[in-house]
């Protein structure tokens, strides 16, 4: 489906929502890059109504922005080109404004960042749940573009997807694999515990939480980056047969 432009003057068009697709008329920007966690989003977006478009950089999501703006944005704390608080701060200062900021991440304790820079509200990894995923949406809207009346809350839930989760494993392995300076040991670190904490897999993310640890006190990180290999190349021979 193709989106038209829209003009600096515009806003964004909110028809009246059907109980069950609360964020009809709502274009969702989700800047992540992870595989798993797009999926995701792609599937709460479809359950509410709303549209999806993607960007897996802050490059691609600026450029995205120059053109479109989408009534949302949910931006990933952790971007394999920079900070995701650097690119809400960016979203937040621009004219026209977007309605809806909210940054995401794998570890909890990024909120205050995400909400310092200008989002929102703030969602955890894994986002499984169609309720809590509405109710972050909507409860960042500006008070006259929320669907009037009161509505029950779906209690459906996103599972991983697995060719998402191999992909994004794939991935980690490929950035082990080049990981020679300190921003790939952070990029590592966070991309990967969001993704184990999306599998339910608590020792993968035990090793890239002790990867983060390590690195923030100055340790050795070989043995870390050992661990972290050597689970994931567990993982993906597990899929593969």
């Amino acid at each position: 489906m193709e989106q038209e432009s829209i003009g600096a003057g515009d806003l964004p068009i909110w028809r009246a929502a059907l109980p069950d697709r609360p964020l009809t008329g709502l274009t969702v920007l989700v800047v992540e890059d992870s595989r798993v966690a797009c999926e995701a989003m792609r599937l709460l977006c479809l359950r509410s109504g709303a549209r999806i478009r993607r960007a897996d950089s802050i490059r691609s999501a600026l450029r995205h922005l120059q053109t479109y703006r989408p009534g949302a944005v949910i931006v990933d704390m952790g971007l394999p080109d920079g900070d995701g608080a650097t690119m809400i701060a960016t979203i937040a200062r621009t004219a026209p404004q977007v309605p809806v900021i909210l940054g995401i991440s794998g570890d909890p304790s990024c909120r205050d960042a995400a909400l310092r820079a200008g989002a929102g509200g703030f969602l955890a990894k894994p986002i499984e749940s169609l309720a809590l995923f509405q109710q972050a949406v909507l409860a960042a809207l500006p008070p006259g573009a929320r669907p009037p009346g009161l509505r029950a809350l779906p209690d459906e839930r996103i599972a991983a997807d697995p060719a998402a989760l191999r992909a994004d494993l794939a991935h980690v392995a490929d950035v082990l694999a080049r990981a020679d300076d300190t921003a790939a040991i952070d990029y590592i670190a966070r991309f990967l515990t969001g993704v184990a904490r999306s599998a339910h897999d608590r020792m993968l993310e035990d090793a890239a939480v002790a990867l983060a640890e390590d690195h923030a006190r100055g340790r050795a990180l070989a043995a870390d980056l050992a661990r972290i290999s050597g689970l994931v190349q567990d993982r993906l021979a597990v899929r593969i047969s």
